[in-house]
């Protein structure tokens, strides 16, 4: 029986690319000479996408794999696909969710802790000799009585309020919808969540309805003691409007692991000594990256075992219609 052709348009890690060539036709695009001319003569024999995050499956590139059946997608945000277009098209998307829920908890903690003691800032300190040369690191904000809003209550902003809660702070959320059964309080309007905080997790995806959620009138609200720590998209947070906060001093400081227009940092955010920023690290452990990888060949052996997606994105919802096969 002839193996189903997997595409992979960029290039993703060994694991990954090991076990489907194991097990399918794959078909690395970033390794073709002439990437066009590919797509035109063999697009039609495609059934599988293996997408990494750096490139784009949208509806002019599923226009040209007329047989496309699925995308797996590696990450637990999938903005890179567009997963309406696929839903129309009758493909299904999956992600990689649960598997780095707890290690991007553990690092928005760090990120957190990072930011509000300024502990990159002490490293550099003392690594320049200025402890010796000068005495003591001055002395940092705390995490002591701030109030913490989650901008995105989902797996991994729960799994944060459950170690934020350990700590002894104050969390509230904002979320498209309230939640039953959850112990912290729910704020309907992202501004009126601001105006009663002093720290901002944004943990929200990206796309078109949260781009830019994290406005000048949210940062405002926020105040001069306000601390913005971003591990979600780089969209949802207005670049602009938050270099002008760091500027004027509308806010105190900020921790982002991620970025409009990744890997491109703006230089103003560059040359800040009182803001911490890491280069979208947020799941990058072995383990957890391996997981990912992981869940990704398992969503499309499931899939073309006929037994359906493992973990199908909202957009594209299994319900056990057309199972394909080998």
């Amino acid at each position: 029986m002839t193996k189903p052709t997997i595409l992979m348009p960029s290039r993703m890690m060994p694991l990954v690319v090991e076990r489907l060539a194991a097990r399918f036709h794959l078909v690395r695009l970033w390794e073709e000479a002439d990437r066009e001319a590919w797509l035109a003569a063999h697009g039609g024999s495609v059934r599988g996408i293996a997408a990494g995050a750096h490139h784009r499956i949208d509806d002019a590139f599923m226009g040209r794999l007329p047989h496309l059946e699925i995308v797996a997608s590696f990450g637990v945000g999938y903005d890179h696909v567009d997963a309406h277009a696929a839903a129309r098209r009758g493909v299904v998307v999956t992600n990689t969710p649960d598997v780095l829920t707890e290690e991007v908890a553990d690092l928005t903690l760090g990120l957190l802790l990072a930011t509000v003691r300024r502990l990159p800032q002490a490293e550099r300190y003392l690594r320049e000799g200025r402890w010796k040369a000068q005495g003591s690191f001055p002395l940092s904000p705390t995490l002591r009585t701030r109030t913490i809003g989650i901008l995105g209550y989902g797996r991994i902003g729960k799994a944060i309020a459950r170690r934020l809660d350990a700590f002894g702070v104050t969390v509230v959320y904002h979320g498209r919808r309230r939640q039953e059964g959850v112990p912290h309080r729910h704020y309907d309007s992202l501004v009126e969540m601001a105006r009663a905080v002093d720290t901002l997790i944004c943990v929200a995806p990206g796309g078109a309805g949260t781009r830019h959620l994290v406005s000048t009138q949210v940062l405002e609200a926020l105040g001069p003691d306000g601390v913005l720590i971003n591990v979600g998209r780089g969209s949802v947070v207005d670049e602009a409007a938050l270099i002008a906060a760091l500027d004027k001093g509308t806010i105190l400081t900020a921790g982002l692991d991620v970025f409009e227009d990744e890997p491109n940092v703006p230089a103003a955010l560059l040359a800040r000594d009182d803001v911490v920023l890491l280069p979208h690290v947020g799941s990058a452990s072995v383990h957890t990256r391996e997981a990912m990888g992981a869940l990704v060949v398992d969503n499309l052996v499931s899939w073309f075992e006929g037994a359906g997606p493992l973990t199908p994105v909202e957009e594209t919802p299994w319900r056990g219609e057309g199972a394909a096969s080998g």
